[in-house]
């Protein structure tokens, strides 16, 4: 069975929006880091496998623990979004998968 590794593709960071439910919960700066799966060997992307790992920090007051957890959008400074999950209250962020039921409107 063949395996697959992941790629950094794009990094990103700026100031944008923590949005739950259509409401905009914080204003916060993110980075964030898109990989790839890909086949090894061949190098060829999988479809519908990356991975996104961040960071990201209210402008104003800490992230309350409410969102640790909950599924989040984060609209990006160039108008994407993309589904994300905060996993711990320093504002850790991790989203994995693609497509509509992620909500990704990345690409």
């Amino acid at each position: 069975m063949a395996r697959a590794t992941f790629r950094l593709v794009e990094a990103y960071s700026g100031i944008g929006d923590l949005v739950r439910a259509g409401a905009v919960l914080h204003r916060v700066r993110y980075r964030v880091d898109r990989y790839q799966g890909m086949m090894e060997g061949s190098g060829l992307p999988i479809p519908g496998l990356h991975r996104l790992e961040g960071t990201v920090e209210p402008e104003v007051e800490a992230l309350p623990p409410s969102i640790v957890g909950a599924d989040l959008v984060l609209r990006l400074e160039d108008g994407r979004s993309v589904a994300i999950t905060v996993v711990s209250q320093d504002g850790s962020i991790l989203a994995e998968g693609h497509g509509q039921g992620r909500g990704c409107s990345c690409c």
